[in-house]
């Protein structure tokens, strides 16, 4: 058990050290062997050098936690905020001052703007990744044989598409979907299946409150067909305890395509999706594919 005068000039000979730049391993190496606890009493308020200050990925929440410290926050209060662990909020900020406490209400206040900064920089950040990430990703992909836009056309409609069941026979193809990417994706796949143009019909569903007439508009010039393939769309009866997010301009309902005389491409969407299926299985080693149904 060291003595008041013994910590002392432990801590004096410890912060000489520090601020030579030695690490605390290396302190403890010159002063001899001694607990943490006693090595940061000793260290208090002593900033690290710059050397032992590693970038890494979460030198951003440690500047917002810093921050956010500075402003009165409790370490808990910092926690949950950047949502971090309490003793990372710990390391970070423990060399700084204690501000006197504040109220709950000003720590609140304080809090949100502090993570208001810190999300106004890193949602660019990420937004910026994102982007990058999504161009990556696509280039990947490059153009598609027709053999490529018929297998992933084909499992598109069996994810997506209406399905015959044993209790309600109906081999019908009839895709609907709100995405205008997958729906010109959809009459690619059918171009390539040998479906014309002229042998498909159309039908907007979409809220009653919305705009049916410039949903009608977007969906016919999107699919280049014509006006009288257009059924009267439907219109979804409106709940106002519902809260709707799907109210901004680019909101155009679904569209519901269906082929006629469709029974024979119905059976052939089914035929590549078994394909594909048992393709994998031996792909994989099994003795034989999962079933469809």
């Amino acid at each position: 058990m060291r003595t008041r005068e013994e910590l002392d000039i432990l801590r004096e000979r410890a912060i000489a050290l520090r601020r030579e730049g030695k690490s605390r391993r290396e302190i403890k190496e010159i002063l001899g062997p001694m607990s943490n606890a006693t090595l940061n009493d000793a260290l208090h308020g002593v900033p690290p050098p710059e050397w032992t200050c590693r970038a890494n990925a979460k030198d951003e929440l440690r500047a917002a936690a810093r921050e956010l410290r500075s402003q009165g926050c409790a370490y808990g209060e910092i926690a949950r905020q950047l949502g971090v662990a309490k003793g990372s909020v710990s390391s970070w900020v423990r060399d700084m001052p204690v501000h006197p406490r504040l109220s709950y209400e000003e720590c609140r206040k304080r809090s949100a703007e502090g993570s208001r900064r810190y999300w106004a920089a890193e949602r660019e950040v990420r937004e910026a990744r994102r982007g990058s990430e999504l161009a990556a990703a696509a280039a990947e992909i490059g153009a598609l044989t027709d053999r490529e836009v018929l297998i992933s056309g084909a499992l598109t409609y069996w994810c997506e598409g209406a399905k015959s069941k044993p209790h309600r026979r109906s081999e019908r193809v009839i895709f609907i979907n709100g995405d205008p990417a997958l729906i010109t994706f959809f009459l690619r796949f059918l171009e390539v299946a040998g479906v014309t143009r002229e042998d498909l019909i159309f039908r907007v569903y979409i809220h009653e409150t919305a705009d049916a007439e410039a949903a009608q508009r977007f969906w016919l010039e999107l699919t280049g067909a014509e006006p009288g393939q257009f059924r009267q769309p439907t219109l979804k009866r409106h709940n106002p305890r519902t809260v709707r997010k799907n109210v901004a301009a680019s909101y155009h309902g679904c569209l519901r395509v269906d082929v006629r005389r469709s029974g024979q491409l119905y059976r052939k969407i089914e035929g590549w999706v078994a394909g594909v299926a048992a393709g994998c299985a031996l792909s994989a080693g099994q003795a034989r594919p999962v079933s469809l149904s």
